[in-house]
């Protein structure tokens, strides 16, 4: 971070009384926990700086009765608090990296994202099937999951299990899961789970062979107004290296496929030795069909701070000055290779059949 904004000169004592920085976050209790861990990030290297928290419902809070997947809108859990960003009411709005679409509307951009905790997906058993995994479940049990990419990979390991949707917050879901007699298990991301403290309820952790997971799923993104350089040199120290160039990768494979919600697609990120691995799968709504690829991209990450126009451009919305840019093009054009092959081998015509069928539904 260059220092010379106005934000971190007055944080740093030598510049005019800084005015509080606004902090825009939805309204469920994981979306606070999420933001309250990044403000205290800030704190910590500004102490200088006071932060509130503005807190919002959106859109994918308020339709509780509908599968997000037929929804049909990219921005469901970001567009009111883009909306509050760009009419200056917030300074910064703190996400769910995977609530974050590829694209993001003109004008806005990820100007930090966080080091990832346990990207995974994890299964929660009701009560009686405490001691269970989904493979020693009873035949015909319900499994309850918001996603299309759970259920599609979940389906062909499980073919004796039945997938529903269910939606609410967390603290909804578990509620369902305890109360309704309904679900025998249902699945969520291991790292919310994390962060309210319920790794207790944890019975199972899904590993790669089992279900990949979302892009973006377990790090936190800092979206900010895409010109607002003091905020960019703000919250770009909070970029954590290897979390955000897994990340490219994974949005950059996901852009190019033109994935959604509305399509199962799942990915799986590690880094060793130099070399970023992405594995990348697409598969059709009832996991029957499926196709998936593993590459690789030699990265060379050694911090640096590159003073580029105010207007950098941006990777799959991301802004990142203080990683060396080489990286960030080696790791979005990893996932864009990646894409590239499984669209060469039919990935195209799994995907189309599977956004025909969900929109029929």
């Amino acid at each position: 971070m260059s220092g010379n904004g106005t934000a971190a000169a007055a944080a740093e004592g030598n510049g005019p009384k800084m005015r509080v920085i606004r902090v825009g976050t939805r309204k469920s209790q994981l979306a606070r926990i999420q933001t309250d861990s990044v403000v205290a990030m800030l704190k910590a290297l500004y102490p200088g700086l006071q932060f509130e928290i503005v807190a919002m419902s959106t859109t994918g809070d308020k339709i509780l009765d509908t599968a997000l997947s037929k929804i049909g809108e990219k921005s469901l859990f970001t567009k009111e608090l883009e909306h509050a960003l760009e009419k200056n009411e917030v300074d910064l709005v703190v996400h769910s990296l995977k609530d974050l679409p590829t694209v993001l509307p003109p004008g806005f951009t990820i100007g930090a994202i966080c080091k990832r905790e346990n990207p995974y997906d994890a299964v929660v058993f009701h009560p009686k099937f405490v001691g269970k995994t989904l493979e020693t479940l009873p035949e015909k049990s319900v499994v309850g999951t918001s996603s299309l990419r759970r259920a599609a990979q979940l389906q062909r390991k499980f073919p004796h299990l039945e997938f529903r949707s269910i939606r609410g917050n967390l603290n909804t879901r578990l509620r369902k899961l305890d109360e309704l007699q309904e679900f025998s298990a249902i699945i969520l991301a291991a790292a919310g789970l994390q962060r309210m403290g319920w790794q207790h309820r944890v019975g199972q952790i899904l590993h790669p062979e089992e279900c990949m997971y979302a892009v973006g799923q377990g790090a936190l993104g800092v979206e900010v107004r895409a010109k607002d350089q003091d905020m960019l040199d703000l919250v770009g120290v909070l970029h954590d290296p290897e979390t955000l160039l897994r990340c490219i990768a994974e949005r950059a494979f996901l852009r190019h496929l033109e994935g959604g919600c509305s399509v199962p697609v799942a990915v799986h990120t590690a880094m060793k030795d130099g070399q970023l691995y992405l594995t990348g799968g697409v598969w059709s709504l009832d996991g029957s069909d499926s196709m998936q690829e593993t590459m690789q991209a030699t990265i060379h990450i050694t911090a640096q701070h590159e003073d580029g126009p105010e207007d950098d451009p941006q990777l799959v919305g991301i802004t990142a000055r203080n990683i060396p840019r080489e990286a960030q093009l080696a790791a979005e054009n990893l996932g864009i290779s990646l894409a590239s092959l499984l669209l060469n081998k039919g990935a195209k015509n799994i995907l189309d059949v599977a956004r025909q069928l969900n929109d029929a539904h």
